[in-house]
Protein backbone atom coordinates (compact mmCIF):
# COMPACT_ATOMS: atom_id res chain seq x y z
CA UNK A 1 0.00 0.00 0.00
CA UNK A 2 1.41 3.31 -1.32
CA UNK A 3 -0.93 5.64 0.02
CA UNK A 4 -1.69 6.62 3.58
CA UNK A 5 -4.88 5.86 4.71
CA UNK A 6 -7.64 7.45 6.30
CA UNK A 7 -6.55 10.15 8.82
CA UNK A 8 -6.00 9.20 12.14
CA UNK A 9 -8.86 10.74 14.23
CA UNK A 10 -6.95 12.05 17.27
CA UNK A 11 -4.76 11.62 19.59
CA UNK A 12 -7.51 10.44 22.46
CA UNK A 13 -5.11 7.76 24.42
CA UNK A 14 -2.12 8.07 26.05
CA UNK A 15 0.23 5.54 28.36
CA UNK A 16 2.17 6.23 31.31
CA UNK A 17 4.39 4.00 33.32
CA UNK A 18 5.04 5.72 36.85
CA UNK A 19 6.77 4.73 40.24
CA UNK A 20 4.00 6.14 42.07
CA UNK A 21 1.03 4.74 40.88
CA UNK A 22 -1.74 5.28 43.40
CA UNK A 23 -0.68 8.59 43.91
CA UNK A 24 -0.74 9.55 40.34
CA UNK A 25 -4.00 7.79 40.13
CA UNK A 26 -5.62 10.38 42.88
CA UNK A 27 -3.64 13.15 41.15
CA UNK A 28 -5.48 12.55 37.45
CA UNK A 29 -9.37 11.16 39.14
CA UNK A 30 -9.27 13.46 42.60
CA UNK A 31 -7.71 16.60 41.12
CA UNK A 32 -7.82 16.66 36.92
CA UNK A 33 -11.41 14.89 37.30
CA UNK A 34 -10.90 11.65 35.46
CA UNK A 35 -12.87 8.40 36.08
CA UNK A 36 -11.83 5.31 36.22
CA UNK A 37 -12.71 3.46 32.81
CA UNK A 38 -11.00 0.16 34.03
CA UNK A 39 -8.76 -1.85 37.24
CA UNK A 40 -7.32 -3.90 34.82
CA UNK A 41 -4.83 -5.08 37.70
CA UNK A 42 -2.89 -3.66 40.50
CA UNK A 43 -0.48 -2.60 38.03
CA UNK A 44 -2.54 -1.09 35.61
CA UNK A 45 -5.70 1.51 35.65
CA UNK A 46 -7.33 3.03 32.71
CA UNK A 47 -8.72 6.55 33.08
CA UNK A 48 -11.06 8.52 31.28
CA UNK A 49 -12.36 11.68 30.65
CA UNK A 50 -15.53 10.39 27.84
CA UNK A 51 -13.00 11.31 25.13
CA UNK A 52 -9.65 10.63 26.13
CA UNK A 53 -7.99 8.04 27.58
CA UNK A 54 -5.26 8.03 30.47
CA UNK A 55 -3.20 4.23 31.17
CA UNK A 56 -1.50 4.52 33.69
CA UNK A 57 0.54 1.27 34.63
CA UNK A 58 3.43 0.62 37.62
CA UNK A 59 7.25 0.83 36.42
CA UNK A 60 10.14 0.00 39.26
CA UNK A 61 11.68 2.66 40.68
CA UNK A 62 14.79 1.80 39.01
CA UNK A 63 13.39 2.63 35.92
CA UNK A 64 11.66 6.05 36.79
CA UNK A 65 15.15 7.06 37.62
CA UNK A 66 16.95 5.78 34.32
CA UNK A 67 13.49 7.58 32.71
CA UNK A 68 14.64 10.73 34.57
CA UNK A 69 18.11 10.69 34.27
CA UNK A 70 17.79 11.32 30.57
CA UNK A 71 14.55 13.12 30.25
CA UNK A 72 12.82 10.71 28.87
CA UNK A 73 10.93 11.49 25.76
CA UNK A 74 7.77 13.83 26.41
CA UNK A 75 8.28 17.46 27.38
CA UNK A 76 4.84 17.57 28.50
CA UNK A 77 0.87 16.95 27.18
CA UNK A 78 -2.65 18.83 27.73
CA UNK A 79 -5.68 19.08 28.69
CA UNK A 80 -8.17 21.25 26.62
CA UNK A 81 -10.54 23.92 28.75
CA UNK A 82 -13.27 25.52 26.83
CA UNK A 83 -12.75 29.51 27.74
CA UNK A 84 -10.20 31.40 29.54
CA UNK A 85 -11.95 31.45 32.57
CA UNK A 86 -12.19 27.97 33.11
CA UNK A 87 -8.32 28.03 32.49
CA UNK A 88 -8.08 30.95 35.52
CA UNK A 89 -10.44 28.86 37.84
CA UNK A 90 -8.15 25.39 37.07
CA UNK A 91 -5.22 27.29 38.19
CA UNK A 92 -6.97 28.87 41.18
CA UNK A 93 -8.03 25.31 42.07
CA UNK A 94 -4.97 23.72 41.33
CA UNK A 95 -2.94 26.23 43.22
CA UNK A 96 -5.45 25.71 46.08
CA UNK A 97 -5.19 21.91 46.26
CA UNK A 98 -1.40 22.03 46.38
CA UNK A 99 -0.32 21.27 43.28
CA UNK A 100 3.06 22.07 41.61
CA UNK A 101 2.20 24.86 39.22
CA UNK A 102 5.02 25.58 37.62
CA UNK A 103 4.12 29.36 36.29
CA UNK A 104 1.02 31.42 35.88
CA UNK A 105 -1.88 31.43 32.83
CA UNK A 106 -0.05 33.33 30.30
CA UNK A 107 -0.77 34.76 26.07
CA UNK A 108 0.76 32.38 23.44
CA UNK A 109 0.97 34.18 19.98
CA UNK A 110 -1.27 32.40 18.62
CA UNK A 111 -4.53 33.43 20.62
CA UNK A 112 -3.75 30.26 23.08
CA UNK A 113 -3.83 30.71 26.96
CA UNK A 114 -2.20 27.90 29.22
CA UNK A 115 -0.17 27.17 32.32
CA UNK A 116 1.78 24.27 33.54
CA UNK A 117 2.02 21.78 36.37
CA UNK A 118 3.67 18.41 37.60
CA UNK A 119 1.59 15.02 38.42
CA UNK A 120 2.87 13.56 41.07
CA UNK A 121 5.28 11.27 38.73
CA UNK A 122 7.11 14.62 37.47
CA UNK A 123 5.24 14.36 34.28
CA UNK A 124 4.30 18.19 33.23
CA UNK A 125 0.65 18.69 32.28
CA UNK A 126 -0.61 21.75 30.25
CA UNK A 127 -4.30 22.72 31.11
CA UNK A 128 -4.98 24.78 27.80
CA UNK A 129 -6.89 27.23 26.15
CA UNK A 130 -6.66 27.37 22.41
CA UNK A 131 -8.97 29.10 19.87
CA UNK A 132 -8.79 26.49 17.25
CA UNK A 133 -9.57 23.67 19.42
CA UNK A 134 -11.54 24.73 22.65
CA UNK A 135 -15.15 24.40 22.71
CA UNK A 136 -15.17 21.42 20.03
CA UNK A 137 -17.87 18.46 21.23
CA UNK A 138 -17.13 15.46 20.00
CA UNK A 139 -20.40 13.45 18.96
CA UNK A 140 -20.57 8.92 19.72
CA UNK A 141 -18.93 7.15 16.22
CA UNK A 142 -22.08 5.62 13.62
CA UNK A 143 -22.70 2.33 14.56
Amino acid sequence: MNSRPNPFNGLRHLAFKVPNLEECEDFYVNIIGMKVLNRASANLVYLTLGNDNLSLGRCSADAAKEARADGGWMDHFGFIVDTKQDLEDWYRFMKAQGVDVLDTPHDHSDGARSFHCKDPAGNIVQPLYHPAVSGQKFTPGQA
